[in-house]
């Protein structure tokens, strides 16, 4: 059995507008100057707390940080629902997933530095839901790179690191699966680039999402 496991943003869908947007109101809420939108791409993937203090220079989230977390998760569903910024599936995507779940030797899970309600919201607006078996969120697990999102879904899943693909589009996502002993897959649709990605150890690159299920299964077959 193959265990497939995606990040969630820039891998799976296009957030980092709506990601951007909240995080220019917290900082504004709270005096700072806000972030550009290339710095907050470049935090996108780790937890939330951390990647604040990361826009603020901060190796650590201090209290400050985790204030503006909860802010942050404060007002995020609103901004969702106010329709000024979107989580739209990268075009292609829905089409693999599908593929994907209509296999009976793949299993497929997410990975993701979002919090547990913003990775279901994704996944039960897409009609995913039924589709993903397991997952690891901000809420479960230490931040990315750290390999326990991966490791704990492969323990809940009854499967090996060495049957697992990691796909996603940030150097943490990399880290985190190599770390794991997993198999990484860079996308170059997210937010970093392809000479990133392969620094940070993956294995392979999709260059569009039409090449993921080939490339899945090759990672497998090279296993």
């Amino acid at each position: 059995m193959l265990l497939v496991l995606f990040d969630c943003d820039g891998t799976l869908v296009d957030s980092a507008g709506l990601i951007h947007e909240v995080m220019v109101r917290t900082f504004v809420h709270f005096g700072h100057a806000p972030p550009s939108f290339a710095e907050t791409k470049s935090i996108i993937g780790l937890t939330l707390d951390i990647a604040i203090a990361r826009l603020q220079g901060k190796r650590h989230a201090d209290d400050e940080a985790v204030a503006m977390m909860a802010h942050y998760k404060q007002i995020f569903a609103g901004v969702r629902a106010g329709g000024l910024a979107t989580e739209r599936p990268y075009d292609g995507i829905p089409e693999v997933i599908a593929a994907l779940a209509a296999r009976e030797d793949v299993l497929i899970g997410a990975v993701t530095g979002k919090a547990r309600r913003g990775l279901n919201l994704v996944l039960e607006s897409n009609g995913w839901s039924d589709h993903f078996q397991v997952g690891r969120t901000a809420d479960d697990c230490p931040s990315k790179p750290h390999p326990a999102m991966v490791t704990e879904c492969c323990a809940q899943m009854g499967t090996d690191a060495r049957d697992t693909v990691v796909i996603g589009d940030a150097i943490y996502d990399m880290q985190m699966a190599k770390s794991a002993g997993a198999h990484a897959i860079g996308v170059s649709w997210g937010y970093a680039s392809v000479a990133e990605l392969e620094a940070a150890g993956a294995d392979v690159i999709a260059q569009t999402p039409a090449d993921l299920l080939g490339l899945i299964l090759r990672e497998r077959a090279d296993a």
